[in-house]
């Protein structure tokens, strides 16, 4: 089993990421947001492929290049890749943000 964990950086100011491999966390900030879990198509062959978040009014031609998939095949892909997600919850100026970023834990 996976450690979860979370942390800040930045300092606890707005506009400030954090980072986190906790699920709960992911799917709670991406559904607030009314983001999906996706992959990108075509970067995956048999497999799921390089994961993203897909956001509502993304674009028709950028979320034509989305896939959306299940949070259970999400997650796997993402504790398989060992991966963490970085996040931001409101931009400097107090706006929601979207800000979002998948990396390779260290």
């Amino acid at each position: 089993m996976t450690t979860q964990r979370s942390r800040q950086t930045g300092g606890a100011t707005s506009g400030s990421s954090k980072i986190t491999t906790d699920h709960s966390e992911i799917k709670k900030w991406a559904e607030e947001r009314g983001a999906k879990p996706a992959s990108v198509k075509g970067t995956g062959g048999n497999d799921i492929g390089v994961l993203r978040l897909m956001f509502p009014g993304y674009g028709a031609k950028k979320s034509q290049s989305l896939k959306e998939i299940s949070w259970d095949e999400f997650f796997k892909k993402f504790n398989e890749n060992h991966l963490a997600f970085i996040y931001q919850e409101e931009t400097s100026s107090g706006v929601k943000s979207n800000f979002n970023k998948f990396i390779t834990r260290h």
